[in-house]
């Protein structure tokens, strides 16, 4: 019987009013479209189910591998929490223009509303222009009152929370935290399995026929989290060979690696551990595989393998699991 291996998957490209050609010209997917904004590098999103690129489950979904290898790829502790569903939502994206001020719902409220779960997720950024931003929350103490009048007035953007951002920047997103990634940011975003967003302001933008996207304000005020916090960036250290700590949350952990020397790893999670590659490139060896990811690609080391080696001169990479 064929012994499982880390798993890459086809990125799946999505155009979008706000995207760009960045997730070509630096994380090398393969696209001629000028308006990708998503790279979705593993999904178990129903219509969105990722596709094995290599070895011998190649051309299967990740439904289909998780049907037949659910405990051996997500482990024993996922395996009785989620049954045979993927927990996470890998994605690149690159805003080419300001994304839609939004936020997501809490797993209560999604599960109720749309059979969903939330949308917990963090952002890493992989590039920005000179003075490009994200929005986070806002800068001062908001009520709903208050809220509804900006939103009426159509001055939400002066209680909102403008954070410019540089290579490296990280931040965590919390259910119910209003956001937008700014024009010019391309990020790694890591998050919760959901496509549940709430849409509360648009720029006033609307399509080629003239027709502005749909708002979602109504279901958005018993969603959004109106208390104040100052802590959205996340420090981190960058020290190189060793596993620095990101996030750490019920949903996910995510670390920063960098490395200019080959790491042993050893999987005590009891989980899956997702790498992307946001700089250089670095081979995954097993006891009986290996396989080369570079900057831009996405790779799942099924939790069955216990022990690996990350064979590499020059790499950055984000490792995640639950």
């Amino acid at each position: 019987m064929n012994s499982l291996y880390p798993l890459k998957f086809q990125p799946i490209l999505k155009d979008k009013i706000w995207g760009g050609d960045k997730l070509s010209k630096y994380l090398n997917k393969n696209s001629k479209s000028s308006q990708v904004g998503e790279s979705w590098e593993i999904s178990d999103i129903e219509g969105d189910v990722s596709i094995v690129s290599n070895g011998f489950l190649k051309d299967q979904s990740l439904k289909q591998v998780l049907q037949t290898y659910g405990v051996e790829i997500l482990g024993l502790k996922n395996h009785k929490i989620f049954g045979n569903n993927f927990p996470l939502l890998i994605k690149f994206i690159d805003a080419k223009q300001d994304l839609s001020i939004q936020l997501h719902p809490n797993d209560e409220l999604a599960k109720k509303r749309h059979n969903s779960f939330g949308k917990t997720e963090m952002w890493y950024v992989l590039q920005a222009d000179e003075n490009s931003n994200l929005i986070i929350g806002f800068n001062q103490q908001i009520t709903p009152k208050k809220y509804l009048s900006h939103l009426e007035n159509n001055t939400l953007t002066e209680i909102l929370n403008f954070e410019n951002v540089t290579k490296g920047d990280t931040y965590f997103i919390e259910v119910g935290r209003v956001h937008a990634i700014g024009a010019g940011v391309l990020l790694a975003e890591i998050q919760q399995t959901s496509d549940i967003t709430y849409r509360v302001y648009d720029w006033d933008r609307v399509d080629d026929n003239g027709n502005a996207r749909e708002l979602h304000n109504h279901l958005a005020l018993e969603a959004i989290d109106f208390d104040m916090k100052e802590n959205f960036k996340v420090n981190y250290h960058n020290d190189s060979n060793t596993t620095n700590k990101m996030v750490s949350c019920q949903y996910f952990t995510t670390n920063f690696l960098k490395l200019d020397t080959d790491l042993d790893k050893e999987n005590t999670y009891d989980s899956f551990i997702i790498y992307m590659c946001v700089e250089g490139e670095a081979e995954i060896r097993t006891s009986n595989t290996s396989e080369l990811i570079t900057k831009g690609e996405t790779i799942l080391v099924p939790a069955t393998i216990k022990e690996f080696s990350l064979k590499t001169k020059n790499a950055e990479l984000l490792e995640v699991y639950v």
